[in-house]
């Protein structure tokens, strides 16, 4: 009797917990890979969820040239990831890649992406790019920072294609509240990032409005004052997280209890 009790309580939860079960689809920012993610990804999991960390065109383990990668790469290569994948997925775009979601977003609808999340990211309005958006919050930015600015950081390639960060920058402008050891992994994973994908505008209707918004503000970041960006577009909440722009390595627990949230 109690095995048959037993069989029928865990075929009625059963439901309910894939019901909470979600897939996320993890995009890193410029320069950066999907290995960004590798702290967040067994938390995610450890909740029943699916994370799946990508490489966009150019970076991490792609073997694509950064310098062949054009903005419709990126987003086709999510899109695709998206499409993948057994009903609806959230994205998660960090930093540069919140115009790349953003994108995906417009092509794949509400009907495949039940909501976007903005971690630190640059959230577009139709037309946007990630300069025309750095421009934005450039003077705030500068007038709080004491170190170097993304800007003064840049190397940028001979043939104007794509560009590096000076590697004795990269600590102080993304990862000053990190480990040790994980601010030399991601200097010796960067890759150069396509100069292009920075400067090519969205295209979004309302497919990209209609979709629930969620931003994480890294209230400590380095490399620019995204207060502004929080607000460019209206979201259904806005996160504050003490950390800085790379809170998936300095803080990922508090950083999936917030993504939990929502």
């Amino acid at each position: 009797m109690k095995k048959i009790v037993m069989i029928l309580f865990l075929f009625l939860i059963t439901p309910l917990t894939e019901a909470k079960s979600k897939t996320y689809i993890l995009v890193a920012g410029a320069w950066h890979g999907g290995w960004v993610w590798a702290k967040v990804i067994p938390l995610l999991e450890a909740k029943g969820h699916r994370a799946i960390a990508v490489d966009l065109p150019g970076q991490g383990e792609s073997t694509i040239p950064p310098s062949a990668v054009n903005f419709d790469d990126y987003v086709k290569y999510v899109v695709n990831v998206a499409n993948e994948q057994e009903g609806s997925v959230i994205l998660i775009g960090h930093s540069m890649s919140g115009i790349v979601i953003a994108q995906a977003a417009e092509v794949l609808g509400k009907e495949k992406v039940s909501k976007l999340i903005f971690l630190d990211a640059f959230m577009p309005k139709n037309g946007e790019t990630v300069v025309a958006l750095a421009n934005k919050v450039e003077k705030i930015s500068r007038s709080k920072s004491m170190g170097p600015s993304v800007m003064e950081s840049l190397i940028i390639s001979d043939d104007q294609k794509t560009s590096i960060l000076k590697p004795e920058n990269i600590g102080y402008l993304f990862y000053h509240d990190c480990k040790p050891k994980d601010i030399e992994f991601a200097k010796k994973h960067v890759k150069p990032q396509p100069m292009v994908c920075l400067v090519t505008p969205v295209a979004l209707s309302e497919r990209y409005n209609s979709i629930p918004k969620y931003y994480i503000l890294c209230t400590e970041a380095h490399d620019l004052d995204k207060s502004i960006l929080a607000n460019n577009v209206p979201c259904k909440k806005i996160f504050k997280l003490k950390s800085s722009h790379s809170p998936f390595y300095s803080m990922p627990e508090r950083l999936v209890r917030i993504i939990e949230q929502l």
